[in-house]
């Protein structure tokens, strides 16, 4: 058979060509939607902060330059823009507070790789609720498949899995919006092939690098997507190619890659339905821990603590605990993000950690800076990473007390996701920085009931009034 034909971009657009809502199950279509609240509950939060008003201001300079006119909206703001600067300013605002939900076995954020290119051209193309819902999945589904496919693999060799896939995935969700045959998605999909990185190389400074990550994958599946309209010409194995994605992005990573998770049960078993949503707004990684040290924090009641010993899973060691020297010294919101032994400290301390614990004050406080140094992490011989996001704490007492939690299964995930009710409330919470109760339950009811509007009919209430 021909290598077109054959290939998994090939099988990905015949599923994107051939279903509709009605196909996927209802339990994932029905979390579908509260990923997407989710994500616009964040993306509004973003509004109010530095990097949210600086990503918006430059793309509308773009605008003002004669390079991004248009009719779509931003997440909270009053300017139009065209669907490619749209779609990178909403990317940057939902993932900008790294609050997004997470798919724990492939390590992406799949809603930030797939919700900004199909509220870009959904409001653009006046799709209806159903048809953005089911380009969204598609959108998502297939961010998670190539993270499987790595085995999750992809942080380990210095990449930001969401940065890679984020490139490739949004041509499923615009092939499908534009209405394209079949075999122009492969096309498209292994144009943005070419352009993906999503280095991790943020995590030295805190830079701002990983929030743009989604939106410029954004950009460049929709730019791919319209070229191959064209009959522009991308390669049609883009992740299975002898110098495809997997052989460059995945190289040196102690189990090969394997292609056929990437079309293993297509159509018929629904990853996206697995996704964990966030209850702490810090790395996926720390959430195990954050849930065990909340958990003792009542059993300590104020006591004098004098040591403390972190598990958790070996292969994110080196994202949120190296080196020690540098996370036990976290002074920014984004170095808070991800340094266990803060997150930890503060869980201890405080019982809870929340937004408010990000801003300046908080962090600055001297009991928790004294105690994040007290935090020494280490391998989890419990873990059941990747499936779930484990983590144990033991503290020691000055009086001689050792306390200790171990928590398999981390809040949000599993048979501990969040319920309508929670993630209505965290929509809610973050909605408030930005807009009115009112018009955020608005928001909500239409997102509950998208099947029933269209995308320009959630986009206008997401909009800034002008």
């Amino acid at each position: 058979m021909d290598n077109a034909l054959s290939s998994a971009a090939a099988q990905i657009a015949q599923l994107a060509a051939d279903v509709s809502l009605e196909d996927i199950p209802a339990p994932v279509v029905e979390r579908a939607k509260l990923h997407m609240l989710d994500a616009l509950g964040l993306g509004l939060a973003s509004t109010v902060q530095d990097y949210g008003r600086a990503t918006v201001a430059g793309v509308v300079s773009m605008g003002g330059a004669g390079m991004g006119a248009g009719d779509c909206s931003v997440i909270g703001f009053a300017q139009r823009l065209g669907p490619r600067d749209a779609a990178l300013a909403n990317g940057v605002l939902i993932h900008g507070l790294d609050f997004d939900d997470t798919h724990l076995a492939s390590i992406i954020h799949p809603t930030c790789t797939a919700l900004p290119a199909a509220l870009a051209l959904g409001e653009a193309l006046d799709a209806s609720g159903a048809e953005l819902l089911t380009a969204f999945i598609l959108g998502a589904e297939t961010g998670i498949r190539i993270g499987l496919a790595v085995d999750g693999g992809f942080h380990h060799v210095g990449y930001h899995a969401s940065g890679v896939v984020s490139h490739v995935a949004p041509a499923v969700r615009a092939g499908r919006l534009l209405g394209r045959a079949p075999a122009q998605i492969p096309a498209a999909k292994g144009s943005p092939g070419s352009t993906a990185s999503g280095i991790q190389v943020f995590l030295e400074e805190g830079a701002w690098t990983k929030r743009l990550h989604p939106g410029w994958g954004a950009v460049a599946g929709i730019t791919a997507a319209y070229l191959a309209r064209e009959a522009f010409k991308g390669p049609t194995r883009p992740y299975e190619g002898k110098f495809g994605l997997f052989a460059t992005h995945a190289h040196g990573l102690e189990h090969q890659p394997d292609p056929a998770k990437l079309t293993e049960g297509l159509g018929t078993v629904w990853h996206f339905g697995e996704t964990a949503l966030k209850p702490y707004p810090v790395c996926h990684f720390i959430h195990g821990c954050a849930d065990a040290a909340i958990e003792l924090h009542t059993e300590i009641a104020g006591a004098e603590i004098a040591g403390v010993r972190a598990f958790l899973a070996q292969p994110t060691l080196h994202i949120i605990a190296e080196p020690p020297e540098a996370k036990e010294q976290a002074t920014s919101e984004y170095e808070v993000k991800f340094s266990a032994q803060h997150v930890i400290a503060a869980c201890l301390l405080r019982g809870r950690f929340g937004m408010p614990d990000l801003l300046p004050p908080a962090i600055a406080e001297a009991p928790v800076r004294a105690l994040a140094t007290k935090v020494k992490c280490e391998a989890d011989p419990q873990t059941a990473f990747p499936t779930y996001f484990s983590g144990g704490v033991e503290v020691t007492l000055a009086d001689g007390r050792v306390l200790s939690r171990h928590i398999r299964v981390n809040s949000g995930a599993g048979e501990r996701a969040m319920s309508i009710e929670a993630v209505v409330a965290k929509f809610m919470a973050c909605a408030s920085l930005a807009i009115d109760e009112g018009r955020a339950r608005r928001i909500a009811d239409t997102v509950l009931a998208l099947e029933s509007g269209t995308a320009r009919d959630l986009m206008e209430l997401l909009r800034a009034p002008g």
